[in-house]
């Protein structure tokens, strides 16, 4: 695969961004996207290395990654597409926001840097949409039967897309005002710009898939009425039930849940009138994020762009090692410390601190009193535990604390109760061998399932579930 000797004779080159200054006065792309023939120079990395690691391992969709690099380095982009769209619906949301679990199981990660799988992956399907070789692909045949699909998430939107191509007619209820669940609202448009969505949406269109939007799916939309209506129902609800911080103080104004804040800017940036919600405003704001994950990260990138005063993030967890434990080898995922390109925009960073209440003042947040903990090594099975450290409490001034602990599980609402569907004990859909839930009929995918995860299992999921509901169609009667 590529040039036999280009891992020895090319360097790992990651794609430029726009400086920190010019970026954090808009919600644009930040990152460049490398020239053709530095593209291809990239691709020549890809080694002979006998097991893709990064395909078999590190990719949860299977991506022929080798086969697609190889093309690119050969200048053959319409097979490399042709390949990536194999197994991924949507290579440009992955290229954008995936963490690149491939690149760390690449062979070269051993002893080198990987190859730039990620990007090569976006730049495939942006050659696409720019030579017009993305196109709708309507079934030549229809089947005549319907299928519900709730939740217009990466699960959703990949289930409808290959349901639709499978000659099934696909309605995907959102109750949102635009489809595109947590690719629209939570992903901010400096990762994610929303147009993207759009001509996906545009293409399945095409493709015979109806959306219908501003429908509550269990209050608007009664679960009788989807079962008298469709021959089966998919739930691909995200898991947007958060996790709380359950501390003194918690009531105070200026605590919000990281989401509410996402979502409320993504709207604001897509035009929507503010009549509708109240805008969470961080300017001139001192602002806290609890939580060191990808969501916390994007609050702090939100919080510069909206003129913040300073911005602060706080973890639970210890720092991470700046290079891989010898309990953490290749080609698993590399808990080593990472640099978002927010937090290259401007934030104070602190880890191992617990918080232990809010202060305030006149029913306002003024501060968060934190303590210190130190955390023991891993066990046998893996597990760390930690423990408070005496007389190391300290304090933070902040007017605007966004919560970012992650969600624990899709919204147990009216839907889910009407339909009976058994849950499991982190609060996710229980699916039998046949990805059907215990209502016959009634299948689930993604976060609904799993619990938050990585749009690539999303996509995965849903591809999935698309299978399963066409062979569950395929015994029974379309009238």
């Amino acid at each position: 695969m590529g040039k036999p000797t280009g891992f020895l004779e090319v360097r790992r080159e990651d794609p430029a961004k726009r400086k920190a200054a010019d970026r954090i006065r808009d919600y644009r792309e930040f990152e460049l996207p490398l020239p053709a023939d530095r593209l291809q120079k990239q691709a020549s990395r890809c080694m002979d290395c006998g097991v893709p690691f990064c395909h078999a391992y590190g990719c949860p969709l299977g991506n022929r990654i080798p086969d697609f690099n190889h093309m690119v380095y050969l200048g053959q982009w319409q097979r490399a597409l042709d390949l990536l769209h194999e197994t991924n619906n949507f290579p440009e949301f992955t290229g954008r926001l995936c963490p690149a679990p491939c690149e760390a199981a690449c062979t070269l990660s051993v002893n080198q840097d990987p190859v730039t799988i990620r990007h090569i992956e976006q730049q495939i399907v942006e050659w696409g949409w720019r030579e017009g070789a993305i196109r709708p692909e309507p079934a030549p045949r229809k089947s005549g039967m319907r299928v519900a699909v709730v939740g217009s998430g990466p699960a959703g939107l990949t289930a409808a897309q290959q349901l639709g191509r499978a000659g099934h007619e696909a309605v995907v209820f959102e109750r949102a005002n635009r489809a595109g669940g947590l690719l629209r609202y939570g992903i901010p448009d400096f990762k994610l710009e929303k147009w993207m969505i759009d001509r996906r949406i545009e293409q399945m269109k095409g493709e015979g898939v109806t959306f219908e939007t501003q429908v509550d799916v269990g209050t608007d939309v009664s679960a009788r009425y989807l079962r008298r209506s469709f021959k089966a129902i998919l739930i691909a609800a995200g898991a947007s039930a958060p996790r709380d911080l359950s501390v003194p103080g918690r009531t105070l104004s200026g605590i919000h849940f990281a989401m509410d804040f996402l979502t409320r800017q993504n709207r604001l940036v897509a035009g929507e009138s503010s009549d509708d919600f109240t805008p969470i405003s961080a300017a001139g704001r001192r602002v806290v994020v609890i939580g060191g994950g990808d969501t916390g990260s994007d609050c702090v990138g939100t919080a510069m762009r909206q003129g913040a005063k300073s911005v602060r993030q706080i973890e639970i967890l210890p720092r991470p090692p700046e290079s891989r434990e010898p309990f953490n080898p290749w080609p698993t995922w590399p808990n080593i410390m990472r640099h978002s390109s927010s937090h290259e925009e401007g934030c104070e960073r602190d880890w191992a601190v617990s918080t232990v209440s809010f202060t305030g003042g006149s029913g306002k947040v003024t501060g968060l009193q934190c303590r210190r903990v130190e955390w023991d090594g891993p066990d046998a099975s893996g597990r760390r535990t930690f423990r408070e450290i005496p007389e190391s409490d300290f304090e933070i001034e902040a007017d605007l604390v966004l919560l970012a602990l992650g969600f624990t599980h899709v919204e147990h609402g009216v839907l889910l109760q009407h339909l009976g569907a058994r849950l499991d004990e982190r609060g996710g859909l229980v699916l039998g061998p046949d990805g059907m839930t215990t209502h016959p009929g009634v299948f689930a995918a993604g976060d609904a399932v799993y619990g938050a995860s990585l749009v690539v299992r999303a996509i995965r999921s849903g591809r999935q579930a698309a299978s399963d509901v066409s062979r569950y169609l395929a015994g029974i009667s379309p009238k």
